[in-house]
């Protein structure tokens, strides 16, 4: 127990949280040498790879890693949703996500929170403890609660988030340089206020791996010239966990995760564009800023990112075409062009095609797509909600790309157990550790513990 538990006569049990975007549970297991505290909780207590969120983007990630149910619950399936009954879309911000999440139950049980940095959480919540809103918040100014803490962010040299742009160009220097500056910056605030030791339940992100892994991924598989820059950043990563991990005290439980796995990434491949090849839908009158509302009025089926696919339905799109009385025939007749779309060298597209109602359910399922398209590697699947020349893209700026497969968990209990686990059971095994009770319906994962 640490002293300032001893004063206050608490020994509720104490969990930190150390979430990392991005990170593949394969770069730690191919390169223990540079990741020797992940590698020492594996030992202590256990550690392994899990499955990700369908889909594995990180604005639909992050509210069900948090929350541990599905984005049926949560009602964010990526980085733009689109509203019921309309073409027109959003980009879903903390307010948008209807999941309670596990500092809000451990808040309700009477425990303090410190939340720094987790994505979709803008604006930051009053009830809280504290909490800095992760990417997508305008500024620090705006992101952090209370002034104690927005005051330190803002006269630091805390980052929000690295500037992704300088990724895109050929010389990645300066963008390897702003990502370790960013990662040592978040590092430095993560450790000061795990050291205050005020708080029940800390969480904190590290959100700059996944801007490496999309941009120096190629370099770190095909031995480029950025390879050892890349390990040398996770190499820093590890080392200011071990910090943060000395800095908790002995009562303290760490858990560390991610939200999806990386692989290669060797096309873009643009959804919307192959959907009109194949008849789907027409770019008829879109201009160079075609959007959704663009292109659905004459579609039988339209995606947005990252590969879900929607069928334009009568009476639930404003202009749609499909009867309802056709749904399921023409969902099939998608699900098998799907399945058999192949790309420039032969190999299918799709792994897996998902249905709706496989993966999401709960109230806020109004909005999910028809079918989900799982890739295979190599396939980073877009919208494009404009005419492109081609479906298949092998020069875009970036070499990595989000895999649903193998994002890493690592928990320092001997008790867990981490395998056959996906992002579900992350909140549970934190609310278990915490001692904090929920209904047994509440949660669509299960703890580890």
């Amino acid at each position: 127990m640490g002293l300032f538990d001893r004063l206050r006569g608490n020994d509720t049990p104490r969990v930190a949280f150390i979430g990392i975007d991005g990170l593949p549970h394969r770069l730690v297991a191919d390169n223990p040498d540079t990741f020797p505290t992940l590698s020492a909780i594996a030992d202590e207590g256990d550690g392994g790879p899990i499955d990700s969120a369908v889909p594995p983007e990180s604005s639909a990630c992050w509210p069900v890693l948090m929350s541990g149910v599905n984005p049926g619950e949560t009602g964010v399936y990526g980085f733009q949703d689109r509203e019921i009954g309309s073409y027109d879309t959003y980009v879903p911000m903390g307010r948008d996500v209807q999941a309670t999440r596990v500092w809000d139950r451990a808040t309700d049980a009477g425990l303090d929170a410190t939340v720094m940095n987790v994505p979709v959480t803008f604006p930051p919540q009053r009830t809280v403890q504290r909490m800095v809103s992760g990417y997508l918040s305008p500024d620090v100014d705006k992101a952090a609660h209370p002034e104690e803490l927005r005051k330190y962010l803002t006269e630091s040299d805390y980052r929000l988030s690295v500037n992704a742009k300088l990724g895109h160009r050929e010389d990645k220097s300066e963008f390897i340089e702003q990502a370790r500056e960013t990662l040592d910056a978040r590092a430095e605030a993560l450790t000061r206020y795990v050291e205050m030791d005020d708080w029940d339940l800390f969480v904190g992100v590290f959100s700059t791996p996944d801007r490496i892994n999309h941009f120096l991924w190629g370099d770190y598989e095909d031995g480029g010239p950025y390879r050892e820059d890349m390990l040398a950043f996770y190499a820093a990563l590890d080392e200011h966990i071990d910090a943060i991990r000395t800095a908790l005290p002995n009562d303290v439980r760490l858990v560390v995760g991610s939200t999806h796995g990386f692989t290669r990434l060797r096309y873009d491949v643009y959804c919307n564009e192959w959907l009109e090849r194949e008849g789907w839908l027409s770019y008829e009158d879109v201009d160079d800023h075609g959007s959704l509302s663009d292109i659905a009025g004459d579609a039988r089926a339209y995606s947005l990112v990252p590969g879900r696919f929607y069928l334009n339905v009568e009476g639930r799109e404003p202009d749609g075409v499909v009867p309802e009385s056709e749904y399921e025939a023409v969902r099939e007749e998608l699900r098998a062009d799907l399945e058999a779309w192949e790309g420039p060298n032969g190999n299918p597209v799709a792994k897996r095609v998902v249905e709706r109602e496989t993966v999401f359910r709960g109230d806020h399922d109004a909005i999910a797509p028809d079918l989900v398209v799982i890739p295979h590697e190599g396939f980073d699947l877009k919208a494009g909600f404009r005419s492109h020349d081609a479906v298949f893209d092998p020069d875009g700026p970036r070499s990595g790309m989000h895999t649903f497969e193998d994002a890493a968990l690592f928990v320092d209990h001997p008790d867990a157990k981490v395998e056959d686990a996906d992002l579900l059971d992350v909140a549970p095994t934190l609310l278990r550790l915490l001692d904090v009770d929920y209904g047994r319906t509440d949660l669509d994962g299960a703890s580890l513990i």
